[in-house]
């Protein structure tokens, strides 16, 4: 199954309810991509899997200066 390696976010599942009130279950999707990332620690591209909101994480963390290593976050998932 997919997970974000920042975030951790994956499929949850909830209901569709329709007009009358029917409920039946539903996955409900997290917005997950699979991208090449140049990691700061080695300096070399890897894939991972990360969403949008990981993306803007770790734009953020390099804007700060953050030090982290994308395989470390990867095997801690």
């Amino acid at each position: 199954m997919k997970k974000c390696i920042v975030t951790g976010k994956t499929r949850s599942v909830g209901n569709k309810v329709s007009h009358s009130n029917v409920k039946t279950k539903r996955v409900l999707r997290a917005s997950l991509t699979k991208r090449r990332l140049l990691n700061p620690a080695t300096g070399k591209m890897v894939a991972v899997v990360v969403s949008n909101r990981g993306l803007k994480t770790l734009k953020k963390w390099a804007a700060e200066g953050k030090h982290y290593d994308l395989r470390e976050l990867a095997k801690a998932e």
